[in-house]
């Protein structure tokens, strides 16, 4: 089976494990069944995301024959799938299980177009020689760091657009899930419209996202604090804008027991230059607002 080991195989299988498995008790045992050692699994250090432990597993798995059936018995199984309980009873549930759906489906078509493909032993021997010779051009999933900032970076032409506030709201999202951050895009509650939440450490942050030319101001605040008041106790509200703030903005988001976080681009490309998990980020601001009730941290007073 080590035969049928394509760079895109990889690929697809990889997408389709971190798509089909949300949490990590629910990954390691669709590995365990797929015959990943115990000695690997024992290794996943709590801090480790999935991502990351999928990034280390494959580089692993592929420099053998023995690790690439791993990866070919992870392939049928996950072809298999025709349902998806880890992705229930999530707020998002619908969304994730039609990526799910679809990740699963590409996997599906590709195993048998390689199977129909590959008929004699020299058409095994040729797939298995570009294995080889493709191992180290194996990418990461579609939504890796340096896409992300590509496409931020290209959407700066479109800021203050409708087009380019929805392109922004996409991409904030599918920085979410690259980070494992739990999140729910826009909805609507109350008559409210929400730009979106996301949940982490215990606190759930309603989003209000701002991809305008001008700096956000009081009023925007006074907004999202209106959101916040209207929501269950440990609820704050994160804004985030790509043309910095009002002075007014910020002394009005900040105060005693302030329920407002203020981010701007460059907590974005902090992130994005690979020097702090968007999460790291957030905490940051968090600790900052809790010791001083100041609701906005620059980032070049993060050291401080």
């Amino acid at each position: 089976m080590a035969a049928k080991i394509t760079p895109r195989l990889i690929e697809l299988t990889y997408e389709a494990a971190l798509k089909s498995y949300w949490r990590k008790n629910a990954l390691r045992k669709f590995l365990r069944a797929s015959y990943v050692s115990e000695s690997f699994l024992a290794a996943w250090a709590e801090a480790e995301s999935k991502r990351d432990l999928l990034d280390r597993m494959f580089l692993t798995l592929q420099k053998t024959d023995k690790g690439k059936a791993v990866i070919y018995q992870m392939a049928r199984n996950l072809s298999e799938q025709r349902t998806f309980p880890d992705l229930r009873n999530w707020e998002d549930s619908d969304q994730k299980i039609q990526d799910a759906h679809k990740a699963v489906q590409e996997l599906k078509h590709y195993l048998r177009e390689q199977d129909e493909e590959i008929t004699s032993e020299r058409d095994r021997a040729e797939a298995q020689q570009r294995a080889r010779e493709e191992r180290e051009k194996i990418q990461r999933s579609l939504t890796d760091k340096a896409k992300l900032q590509q496409e931020l970076d290209a959407m700066h032409i479109k800021i203050g657009t409708q087009d380019g506030g929805y392109e922004f709201e996409d991409w904030f999202y599918r920085m979410l899930d690259y980070c494992e951050i739990t999140n729910r895009r826009p909805y609507k509650t109350g008559g409210r419209q929400i730009d979106g939440s996301m949940t982490l450490d215990g606190t759930t942050y309603l989003v209000e996202l701002k991809f305008q030319k001008d700096q956000a101001g009081a009023p925007d605040v006074d907004s999202l604090k209106a959101k916040v008041s209207k929501m269950a106790d440990n609820t704050m509200g994160v804004m985030l804008t790509m043309s910095g703030y009002s002075s007014v903005a910020i002394s009005d988001a900040s105060g005693n027991k302030t329920t407002i976080l203020l981010l701007e681009a460059s907590h974005l490309y902090l992130f994005l230059s690979g020097s702090m998990g968007f999460d790291d980020i957030l905490s940051r601001v968090r600790r900052h607002a809790s010791q001083t009730g100041e609701a906005f941290l620059p980032v070049n007073k993060f050291s401080g």
